[in-house]
């Protein structure tokens, strides 16, 4: 028994152990990666967009953001961020930027589609990141009452009750949300492009994303049936405004009166 017990405390016991607990937590590593790969890259790119992909990215992005995707002082890593905030950044005319400034602005798209999606695959290849939704979460069929409620929890405070935008700090501001197709809408919520938060799969479902996007689209299809929508600002500015307005038209006329009756 003395033997025994001798042998059982021998040192590389220990060591033993140790390694068979890196290796088991290796592996288990190893199969949550990929399996975060799997569901990061549901859009499949050949090697050959991807080399494609490459080869514009060094020609147009790499000044920025560097080899590799790496990150440079001008511009942050890609690695990691996913197909869909490429696709979202490239396919709004977001990037490449003209110029340095507090934010990028929506302009006409630099790349075409097949560009778009050569990009989107090169920078996926780098690192696991959101993906580019399935069709099924753009089909504008989701239930917009609960699209309704979780954009006013989540996005009315920057982006207005109506989806019209609004302004931030230092030069910022939310876009208005009229006009941008509904990939767009969930690329952004799914990778948090300039000031926005990201909007994970643990923050708002697949399915509320489907929701948010029938939402807007549904509002943006209402157009304003009560005449002109004042930019939607809300009830408080519009009737500053019509009040200002109103009181200018009063005053205006009151000068013109005396001006006739002297």
């Amino acid at each position: 028994m003395k033997a025994l017990s001798q042998k059982r405390r021998h040192p590389l016991a220990a060591i033993a152990l140790l390694l068979m607990g890196l290796l088991v937590t290796g592996g288990l590593y190893a199969v949550a990666t990929t399996v975060n790969q799997a569901k990061a890259s549901t859009t499949s790119y050949s090697a050959s967009d991807t080399a494609e992909g490459q080869k514009l990215f060094e020609a147009n992005c790499a000044t920025c953001h560097g080899m590799g995707a790496s990150g440079t002082q001008a511009g942050p890593s890609l690695v990691g961020v996913g197909a869909a905030a490429v696709d979202f950044q490239v396919g709004t005319g977001r990037m490449p930027m003209q110029m340095n400034g507090p934010q990028a602005y929506k302009k006409p798209a630099q790349f075409n589609e097949t560009q778009t999606h050569q990009l989107s695959g090169y920078v996926a290849s780098l690192g696991a990141g959101p993906a580019i939704p399935e069709e099924h979460l753009l089909d504008e069929k989701g239930d917009a009452a609960a699209g309704g409620e979780l954009f006013r929890v989540n996005c009315a405070m920057c982006h207005n009750a109506a989806a019209a935008g609004g302004a931030l700090t230092r030069g910022k501001f939310a876009p208005a949300l009229a006009d941008v197709s509904g990939k767009h809408i969930y690329e952004a919520m799914v990778s948090g492009p300039q000031n926005m938060p990201v909007f994970n799969d643990a923050n708002v479902s697949p399915e509320g994303k489907r929701d948010i996007i029938t939402f807007l689209k549904q509002i943006e299809s209402n157009g304003s049936p009560g005449g002109a929508d004042l930019g939607s600002l809300g009830p408080v500015a519009e009737g500053l405004f019509v009040w200002i307005a109103g009181l200018g038209v009063i005053i205006a006329f009151t000068i013109w009166l005396t001006s006739r009756t002297s």
